[in-house]
């Protein structure tokens, strides 16, 4: 009980710090914006069809909005990975401002396809959004708790917007019809652009000369990691499973419970409740650092209740059972994501996430299709069956992988926190840091031993843990003690040694690799800056 609480104090820490770090904070206020006027337009845009056309003209733009954005996320997403991830950001929330408006105009002026054109255009603008979004989030996070944080915030955000935004587009359509809906839906787009573009301009990763620049390396680089493959797979059959819940759950209402048209707005109440909760959850998992584990959980979450309506076909039991699907899909969403934006190639970050887009779309669309065969062929609770049976399946299947996953994402904790004292090494984004943490050797020297010596040549940075050291100077020796570092200068300058440094209290340091160390201040603007201010500081002309 006392672990739970400290790690339920840590989560609320790490989400305290989300907001307290602005370009986060501005991140997921961004989010949310977006996300509410996203459900509200999808909402708003099918009754506007529903009106012009009856369901098939909502079947038809449903139809060409999903396989148009399905086909052009993997494109569209590397724009992420050629451009600073806040300015396509802020394009997409431009663009949806400017082509959301114009909808507003062509039903003010009775012009349905022009409604439906820039309705399909709005799903395409959308698909740059959320990659670049997810590829930002590790540069701005500080810690893994706080990356998991902001992951947990942008699910309680989407399932907020998931839940109030259909509610609130339904409200302004019907209050003054499609012109008023798409007027306020702009409006909340150009929430989100107000928020994006005082985030501040963020670089995008350096690109080896010999990295491919195309949208194969998003392919590459999964196809080159079991461990992506892994997360895109398990997070695909979620999202496939959530493609008949769209259908079980109207099934469940009418068919099995006849609960009627209101009993399917009561049960997807209850899955909506439940996803805040699953966010709740997941904020308290973060302290236990099991994010793969948390992966297993939610889906064997989102899966048992279709298994349990399936056994027992009950009003209170679906609503509870969906309470705790909803729960599944938080846990699932907020793991997948952060495992994924931790293992995926920061340089194709946005490629990943478009590849990753297109598979959730295309999964929904596989669910929604093979269920109502399923509800044919085998009756609604053989359906419910088939489809609880899949995810805890697979959890099952990938438990060893995935505890493989978890035990190889332990942090060096003292490593790390070495690195966050080199002020040029603590601005670099979550990922670098923790590759120069696991690159990071111990060596440990007693009083009296030598460092190193002026003239020799320059390898290694020293971060100094526990103890002391003195450095020789023209004005005489000067003291340091632990939190220090020592030897920048020789290697950011390409010279030899400057000075001696001598040990004078037993001293651990942790020793990292020249070339390491110049990869990552070189190639990270904020980094080659604050690392010019401490030459400067010190004395020496900077040139890095």
């Amino acid at each position: 009980m006392h672990a739970l609480r400290g790690h339920l104090r840590e989560s609320l820490g790490a989400l305290r710090s989300v907001f307290r770090n602005p370009g986060l904070r501005r991140i997921e206020l961004a989010y949310l914006g977006s996300a509410l006027a996203l459900y509200a337009n999808v909402v708003a845009v099918g009754v506007y069809a529903y009106h012009h056309g009856g369901a098939t003209a909502v079947g038809l733009v449903m139809f060409a909005r999903m396989g148009t954005a399905a086909v052009a996320a993997p494109f569209v997403s590397s724009l992420a990975d050629r451009y600073p991830q806040q300015r396509v950001m802020l394009a997409s929330d431009l663009g949806r401002v400017a082509v959301v408006a114009a909808m507003a105009v062509a039903a003010s002026a009775g012009i349905p396809a022009l409604v439906y054109a820039c309705a399909v255009l709005v799903s395409v603008l959308s698909t740059a959004f959320r990659p670049a979004e997810a590829s930002l989030i590790p540069q701005l996070a500080e810690t893994p708790e706080e990356l998991t944080a902001a992951n947990v915030s942008s699910s309680t955000f989407d399932s907020i917007g998931a839940f109030a935004g259909p509610a609130v587009g339904a409200l302004l359509f019907a209050l003054g019809g499609p012109t008023l809906a798409f007027a306020v839906i702009t409006v909340a787009y150009a929430w989100s652009a107000l928020f994006v573009a005082r985030i501040g301009a963020s670089g995008r990763p350096e690109v080896p000369e010999h990295e491919e620049t195309g949208l194969a390396a998003g392919f590459r680089a999964v196809r080159a990691e079991p461990r992506l493959r892994l997360f895109i797979g398990l997070y695909a059959a979620q999202t496939i499973v959530a493609g008949a819940y769209n259908v079980l759950v109207i099934v469940l209402a009418l068919r099995v419970l006849g609960l009627g048209n209101s009993g399917v707005g009561l049960l997807q109440a209850a899955t909506g409740v439940g996803a805040v909760v699953g966010a709740g959850a997941a904020l308290a998992l973060v302290g236990r650092r099991r994010t793969a584990g948390d992966l297993g959980l939610g889906l064997v979450l989102f899966g048992a209740p279709f298994l349990a309506l399936g056994a027992l076909p009950r009003t209170w039991v679906a609503v509870v059972a969906l309470a705790i699907l909803g729960a599944g899909n938080s846990l699932v969403d907020i793991s997948a994501v952060t495992l994924i934006q931790r293992t995926a190639p920061p340089a194709v970050a946005g490629r990943v996430f478009g590849l990753l887009e297109a598979a959730l779309v295309g999964a929904v669309g596989i669910g929604a299709l093979v269920t109502p065969l399923l509800v044919h062929l085998i009756h609604p609770r053989g359906a419910l069956l088939a489809a609880g049976a899949l995810l805890p399946a697979l959890a099952l299947a990938t438990r060893f992988a995935r505890a493989h996953v978890d035990e190889g994402a332990a942090l060096p904790e003292e490593q790390l926190a070495a690195v966050a004292t080199v002020p040029f090494l603590d601005v670099l984004p979550l990922h670098q840091k923790e590759a120069l943490a696991r690159a990071l050797e111990r060596v440990e020297l007693p009083a009296g031993a030598t460092l190193f010596s002026e003239g020799q040549p320059g390898d290694r940075l020293y971060i100094l843990a526990s103890g002391a050291f003195e450095v020789d100077l023209p004005g005489g020796a000067k003291r340091e003690s632990a939190p220090a570092f020592v030897g920048e200068i020789a290697l950011l300058r390409d010279v030899p040694r400057t000075a001696t440094v001598r040990v004078v209290e037993d001293a651990t340091f942790w020793a990292l690799d020249g070339g390491r160390f110049l990869d990552a201040v070189a190639g990270h603007a904020r980094s080659s800056s604050a690392a010019d201010a401490v030459l400067a500081s010190r004395g020496v002309a900077a040139s890095v």
